[in-house]
C-alpha cells in the first residue's frame, strides 16, 4: 500500500498539480494586493467614500454581502484580465521576435544532402 502510494504522490501530474496550487496561491496574493493597494485607491479617487454594501438587507435575506463580494470578484477579475493580457501580448511579441530572427537567418544545407540531390538529378537524366 505504501508503494502505491508513492507511485500516485510522486507522479508527473501530481506533482505538476501541486506546483500549480502552490504558484496559484502566490499569484493569488499578487492579483489581491493589486486590486487592494492600486485598483482600489483609483476607485477611491472617483468615488470619495468607498461604497459598502454589506448592511443592505431585505425582510432578514441579507443581500448586501453578496453584492459586495460579486463588486470584488468582478474587480479581482478584471485585474487578473489585465495582467494575463499584459503576459499575452509580451508572450507574442517576443514569439514574433523569434519568427523574425528565424526567418532571417540563412538556411544551411548539409553537404551530404546536397550531393544526394545531384546525384538524384544525374539518375533522372
Amino acid at each position: 500500500m505504501l508503494n502505491e502510494f508513492k507511485k500516485f504522490a510522486f507522479k508527473g501530474n501530481v506533482l505538476d498539480l501541486a506546483v500549480g496550487v502552490i504558484i496559484g496561491a502566490a499569484f493569488g496574493k499578487i492579483v489581491s494586493s493589486l486590486v487592494t493597494d492600486i485598483m482600489m485607491p483609483i476607485i477611491a479617487l472617483v468615488f470619495p467614500s468607498k461604497p459598502d454594501f454589506t448592511n443592505l438587507a431585505w425582510e432578514g435575506i441579507k443581500y448586501g454581502n453578496f453584492i459586495q463580494v460579486s463588486i470584488d470578484f468582478l474587480i479581482t477579475a478584471f485585474a487578473i484580465f489585465i495582467f494575463v493580457k499584459a503576459i499575452n501580448t509580451a508572450k507574442d511579441k517576443m514569439s514574433k521576435e523569434e519568427a523574425d530572427a528565424a526567418a532571417e537567418a540563412p538556411v544551411e544545407v548539409d553537404s551530404k544532402e546536397e550531393l544526394l540531390k545531384e546525384i538524384r538529378d544525374l539518375l533522372k537524366k
